[in-house]
Order: structure tokens, then C-alpha cells, then sequence
């Protein structure tokens, strides 16, 4: 259930981008005076707008619930408790290294 959320909130988060990132800002009138107005007809005789703008307000609100259910489906699952919880050194035995009079370093001579 929960990886089920997972990829429906990818998708809205996707999708999400996708709408914002086609609408027209506030100076996108400016772009008609210049040849760019008929290509808002795709979508019908008042443009744009209406469509764009309840489908992406439909997705934000999709997004905000999906967050909020996950977060509750994280909150209740149990913790799996791994190596980094615990980070105290472990007592170890200290051996004290051999002094020998030969040494390892070849010497030339």
C-alpha cells in the first residue's frame, strides 16, 4: 500500500511541475502583441487559464493529502534498528607491538 502511494505522489509531483511549468505569467500578454496569441485556442476560446489553473490547483491539493498520508504511513511503521544507532567505540584488547632489533627497512651497505 504504501509503495502504491509512493508512485501516485511521484506522478502528482510530476505532473505538478509539468502544469506550472506550461502556464503563462503576468507577462505573457506581452508575447500576443508580437504574434504569439493564436496559440492559446488549443483549449478552447477563453485559453488557457480556467483549464490550467483547476487542474493544477486539483493537483496541489492531490500533493497535499498524499503528504500527509505518507507522513502518517512513516510515522507508524516500526524502526528498524541498524549498526549507526549505536556509535559507541567497542572495548578492544591493545597489543603491544614486538621491538626487535632487526629492522625491516633494508639498509644499504
Amino acid at each position: 500500500m504504501y509503495e502504491i502511494f509512493i508512485v501516485v505522489y511521484l506522478l502528482v509531483a510530476l505532473a505538478l511541475i509539468g502544469l506550472v511549468l506550461i502556464q503563462h505569467g503576468k507577462g505573457a500578454d506581452m508575447g500576443a502583441a508580437f504574434g504569439a496569441g493564436a496559440s492559446a485556442t488549443v483549449f478552447g476560446s477563453s485559453g488557457t487559464g480556467n483549464f490550467l489553473t483547476k487542474t493544477t490547483t486539483v493537483l496541489a491539493t492531490l500533493f497535499f493529502v498524499l503528504s500527509i498520508v505518507l507522513g502518517n504511513f512513516s510515522a507508524s511503521q516500526s524502526k528498524v534498528v541498524d549498526e549507526w544507532q549505536d556509535l559507541s567505540v567497542p572495548v578492544t584488547e591493545q597489543v603491544e607491538p614486538k621491538k626487535d632489533d632487526i629492522s625491516d627497512i633494508p639498509v644499504g651497505g
